[in-house]
């Protein structure tokens, strides 16, 4: 405990010297090296995911059928001609934005859509109906030969295949207006040029003519209406003149072409008096026409335009309802935008209200004007027959025949008057139906467009492209995320909260390929000599000055510098899970240390798997399990390199050893290690992982220190972290880890910003072997 938190107590230093990145550092710059790293270590599967997205959006626009769009232009507005500007019965609709929006809705119409489908016959057109409904008549056409007819399901099928045609046409056809013009845009989308431009002129002409129908079957409306009631008035007109006639024959009245001074004034009087009944007519419509507004409380605004022509000449109507119109407006636009219950939506619509309210009020002013005109004519017209009927009684007190004819003559006037007015009216309605004049017609003709208009393959390869490399970049940031293995030593001393000592390069397979040298016999060692196979240990003497060396030069360096102890004679190499190499950097530091003069053996305590016993010593007869347990002396067990004269005690397996850890914790195992730390200045242990096996921590007793193996890339950081902490007595004893294995070049992209630390061109100023490049 005492040598850990003198460790732990090194390791602010060790943290202020830790890069930027695991230092903690943030800013856009750790942003930019990470995402540089992350396109340096995915950038082949991006590449990948983008060829393979581009391919599918090729095969995509190749089997695609392209469609083409073809656009006509509708004018709603149609000026009249000069010699037909007139009263027309019916009246010229209002050009708002919601008739302009239903003008949109008749153009996409179902009648529309049958009537163009039956001109062209375009259920007959593969193109428009498809293969799969081509396929279905078929079958219905055979179907008929071996069914007998129902009427029910004929006239089912009939409606269905109608609806189908309906719902294909309606997919391809579009209207919309352009801008705040009063011009509608109509297209229509087919794989053919040509075939898209006639079905879209088809479209403009089948509404043209709709319009015109309706036009004159409201003109056929109102022709009848008036004729009939032009033949009742003549009718009236012609009995009242009849009665006129009779009554003077009856009478004997004779009127002369003269006229006296009483008769002159009960013509003034009768000519007023007509005057003054058709004021007060027209002020009594325009009072029922107010009053049918006012109950209406003036919300719809279009019909308060026609109901009371003189509220559109009022200024203040005018005025308002060109707010309210603007504000609708505002609330079309708005509410998508923002949503029902936002505060300028409420605002707005209050503002409706009171705009509404305002109008109310201004038609109530006017029908209580229009009340008062009404009251002030009927008093007109009273006083009026009041006046006549004392001129008549006063000059025809004895002439009540002349009284009663008078008013005979009167009504006879006002009935042929009538007639004569309805016969005006007639004979324009039917002269504006032969002479049609349409709101509506087409100022740009649709034409064969030159390119089509879907599938757009420029944005289509585009948006390929982008979602490849969206889709690359997302698998290769998961595929960073899920990497939960160790990659730098920040990581290392971040994690486990230990130095690394070192980065051990991974070596390629020819750097260690070659003839195996046979062991050469000496006089002192003549049968227990370790021979100097081409393996990655032997890197450390027969390239002294490569990168993989010196790496183990600076883990011996970490282990002599540890601020835990004095001296490390014993240590014991081991790591968490097997094949890290840890009996790889064992054997290497072992002939390190030896290579520069020192006295010291290696001894191979992985008793269940002595991997390297099975490397140096493949004959031997005795080892370590024969030192502890008395059989064999030590002399007769240890092998020499007769290179370096490091020297190696093996493990000699004969039978199935199931208590190893209890043969590594004895007094023994103890004693022996006391004798080897007497007799040589480093003893070296290999040991055997943590994870699977608990040996490692019988040997904590006798071992200075542990020196952890990670495997570079393929260890996750939670087995090491299991392994450490179910091994508290090694984890205390560890003075450092070494990074196994690593791939230098890839390394530079997880740590960008230490990526001048892992150039090799920084290495090979220090060297003259030309293959130090490869190792």
């Amino acid at each position: 405990m005492e040598r850990r938190r003198m460790l732990q107590s090194d390791l602010p230093r060790a943290a202020r010297l830790q890069p930027a990145d695991a230092a903690g550092e943030g800013g856009i710059g750790e942003i930019v090296n990470f995402v540089l790293g992350l396109l340096r270590r995915q950038y082949k599967l991006m590449l990948a995911s983008v060829a393979i997205a581009l391919t599918l959006a090729g095969a995509y626009l190749w089997f695609t059928p392209p469609t083409y769009t073809a656009q006509a232009q509708i004018l709603l507005k149609n000026s009249k001609a000069q010699f037909v500007k007139e009263e027309f019965v019916l009246a010229d609709p209002v050009l708002t934005p919601t008739e302009i929006e239903t003008q949109i809705q008749v153009l996409k119409s179902s009648a529309i859509a049958i009537a163009v489908i039956k001109e062209l016959n375009l259920a007959a057109d593969p193109d428009f109906v498809g293969a799969e409904s081509a396929l279905a008549s078929h079958l219905r056409t055979l179907l008929k030969y071996f069914s007998p007819p129902d009427p029910a399901k004929t006239e089912a099928g009939a409606t269905e295949s109608t609806e189908f045609l309906i719902g294909a046409f309606d997919g391809r056809v579009d209207a919309h207006r352009a801008g705040f013009s009063n011009i509608l845009e109509v297209s229509f989308s087919s794989s053919s040029p040509s075939r898209a431009a006639e079905i879209a002129n088809a479209v403009a002409a089948a509404y043209i003519n709709d319009q015109l129908n309706s036009k004159l079957e409201a003109n056929h409306r109102a022709i009848a209406w008036l004729q009939d009631r032009l033949r009742e008035l003549g009718e009236q007109a012609g009995a009242a003149e009849q009665a006129v006639d009779a009554y003077k024959m009856q009478h004997k009245i004779v009127s002369s072409g003269g006229k006296s001074i009483d008769e002159q004034q009960i013509a003034e009087f009768n000519a007023r008096l007509m005057e003054a009944r058709a004021q007060t007519a027209d002020k009594l419509a325009r009072l029922n026409q107010y009053e049918s507004v006012s109950l209406s409380n003036a919300e719809n605004l279009d019909s308060l335009g026609v109901a009371a022509s003189d509220a559109l000449a009022n200024p203040i109507i005018n005025t308002l309802r060109s707010q309210y119109l603007e504000l609708q407006r505002r609330e079309s636009e708005w509410v998508p935008r923002y949503g029902e219950t936002h505060a300028a939506i409420s605002e707005l619509r209050i503002q409706m209200r009171n705009i509404r309210k305002s109008i109310n009020d201004e038609v109530r002013r006017l029908a209580e004007t229009s009340r008062s005109d009404y009251e002030l004519a009927k008093k007109r017209q009273q006083e009026l027959e009041k006046q006549l009927n004392n001129v008549v009684s006063t000059t025809h007190v004895n002439s009540p025949a002349e009284i009663t004819l008078r008013k005979m003559e009167s009504d006879a006037k006002t009935y042929r008057s009538l007639y004569e007015t309805f016969q005006q009216r007639y004979m324009a309605a039917v002269q504006q139906e032969s002479f049609p004049i349409l709101e509506a017609r087409v100022v740009d003709p649709a034409l064969p467009p030159a390119s089509k208009s879907k599938p757009k393959s420029k944005l289509i390869l585009l948006v390929g492209a982008f979602g490849g490399l969206a889709l690359g970049a997302a698998i290769g940031l998961l595929r960073d995320m899920m990497d939960r293995t160790f990659r730098t030593p920040a990581q290392v001393e971040t994690c486990l909260r230990l130095p690394c000592f070192s980065v051990v390069p991974r070596m390629p397979a020819h750097a260690t390929s070659g003839p195996r040298e046979e062991a050469a016999e000496s006089d002192s060692h003549p049968t227990r000599a370790v021979p100097t196979p081409h393996s990655v240990d032997s890197i450390v003497v027969g390239m002294p000055m490569s990168r993989f060396a010196e790496a183990i030069r600076y883990a011996k360096i970490g282990i002599d510098l540890n601020p835990s102890k004095s001296l490390n004679k014993i240590i014991g190499i081991t790591s968490s899970l097997p094949d890290e190499g840890k009996t790889t950097i064992a054997a290497s530091l072992a002939r390190l240390i030896a290579h520069s003069g020192q006295r010291v053996i290696i001894v191979d305590c992985d008793l269940k798997r002595p991997s390297l016993s099975a490397r140096l010593s493949p004959n031997a007869a005795c080892g370590l399990v024969e030192v502890v347990t008395g059989r064999t002396p030590l002399e007769q067990a240890i092998w020499r390199d007769p290179k370096t004269n490091f020297a190696f005690l093996p493990v000699v397996r004969r039978a199935p050893l199931f208590h190893t850890s209890e043969l590594l914790a004895s007094e023994a195992t103890r004693r022996l290690f006391e004798r080897l730390r007497a007799s040589y200045d480093f003893v070296i242990v290999d040991m055997p992982p943590l994870i699977p096996l608990v040996d490692a921590r019988a040997t904590a007793s006798f071992t200075d220190c542990h020196l952890l193996v990670i495997e570079w890339g393929r260890t996750k950081i939670e087995v090491v972290k299991q392994a450490l902490h179910s091994a508290p007595n090694v984890y205390e004893n560890i003075v450092g880890a070494v990074l196994n294995k690593a791939d230098t070049e890839l390394m530079a992209d997880y740590d960008q910003n230490c990526r001048d630390y892992y150039d090799i061109r920084h290495y090979t100023r220090y060297h003259s072997d030309d293959s130090f490049g490869e190792v």
